[in-house]
């Protein structure tokens, strides 16, 4: 929660393992403010279906976790669900909640 570099590689592994294109990232890491013995991250991993998002609050002991895919050509449905349950497991929260929004465009609105 306070490495970005670590976030990113697992992030990144994560990625690969669920069989999503990674294409760039970004992660930074905040600055340690007075008070505080510790700082969160904000990190996305820019995918070709989309994007992964988190930050981190250790300092409250939170992680927000955004996976968002496209479902153009192929359904990455089940893609998006292995990259979130592989980021969770790392995570090893003590609890956690999912709230999942299917998109769909109709298909007449598809050009």
């Amino acid at each position: 929660m306070t490495q970005a570099l670590t976030l990113r590689d697992a992030c990144r592994e994560a990625v690969a393992r669920a069989g999503l294109t990674a294409v760039n990232d970004c992660f930074h890491a905040f600055p340690v403010l007075a008070g505080h013995s510790t700082a969160g991250i904000t990190g996305v991993v820019l995918l070709a279906e989309s994007h992964l998002a988190v930050h981190t609050w250790p300092e409250r002991g939170v992680v927000t976790l955004d996976v968002f895919v496209c479902n153009l050509t192929d359904d990455n449905s089940e893609r998006a669900r292995h990259l979130l349950d592989a980021l969770v497991q790392g995570f090893a929260p003590q609890r956690h909640s999912i709230q999942m929004i299917r998109r769909e465009i109709p298909a007449a609105d598809r050009t």
